[in-house]
């Protein structure tokens, strides 16, 4: 009887975790098609829009570019390693390229940003919705959805791209200094050879990944805030939860949208 017993809890207690599972990815899934329905129906809040894009775009810059730097010269000097036991060395300037535009660059912008923004999103809106000012706005007749969660979706979707771009830029770039103060690179034909070597489709793929984890930091964020629970407790648990999560989506989004574009 003991061991019928502990076998009852043991399946009871995942049959509880699937279902909680099942109703938070339900819960996810009505507040995102709630948002986005909300895109392109008025009223519009461009002033909020241009004030988000500023804090998750030009404010992460910094941050965005040291990354894809050192994580460009530490690649040479990998993939250097690599190639030279296949006296393969030449392959350094269009590995570093592909590597930054279609992977690294739009990985390492979103976990940036995921990091730095989708925190401070969830932080906010829980506060709001502890202190009330969420219940206010609805008060005001302003639907807190239109004014605090598509402002930040936008702004984030737009901002991530141009993010990467100009992450992929410093990232080849510091792949470059490493190559021609290092490797002894020539610096033209470093040059050269990434250029010749990326394609349209390369940079444009890293971009739509870009433009998806954007979505995803931003909708994180302001998901888990939305939802906060009560108390200084509450808002701390959701902006773990809202850094943490997208994380994973955007690992778990990285390899869909890979097999999506790059199959064969």
């Amino acid at each position: 009887m003991p061991v019928l017993i502990s076998l009852q809890n043991f399946v009871a207690g995942i049959g509880a975790g699937v279902i909680g599972l099942c109703t938070a990815t339900g819960a996810l899934v009505l507040f995102t098609l709630n948002a986005v329905s909300h895109v392109l129906r008025p009223p519009f809040y461009p002033k909020e829009i241009g004030r988000q894009f500023m804090r998750i775009g030009y404010y992460s810059l910094p941050v965005v570019g040291l990354t894809t730097l050192f994580t460009g010269g530490a690649l040479a000097l990998q993939i250097f390693a690599g190639g030279s036991r296949f006296n393969a060395e030449s392959v350094v300037p269009s590995i570093v390229a592909i590597g930054m535009v279609r992977e690294l660059g739009p990985v390492l912008a979103g976990l940036m940003v995921a990091g730095r923004v989708s925190a401070s999103i969830a932080a906010e809106i829980g506060t709001m919705r502890v202190t009330e000012q969420i219940d206010a706005l609805e008060t005001l007749s302003t639907n807190p959805v239109k004014y605090l969660v598509v402002p930040r979706l936008i702004a984030a979707t737009i901002a991530l791209p141009l993010l990467t771009f100009v992450g992929d830029i410093i990232g080849i770039m510091g792949g470059w200094a490493v190559g021609v103060g290092r490797l002894d690179f020539n610096p033209a034909t470093y040059i050269n050879t990434t250029a010749d070597f990326l394609t349209v489709g390369d940079v444009v793929s890293g971009l739509a990944k870009a433009a998806v984890f954007g979505f995803i930091v931003a909708l994180m964020g302001c998901y888990q805030g939305y939802n906060s629970g009560r108390g200084a407790q509450g808002v701390g648990r959701a902006t773990t939860n809202a850094v943490v999560s997208a994380s994973v989506l955007i690992f778990a989004a990285n390899y869909l949208l890979t097999e999506l574009f790059f199959s064969t």
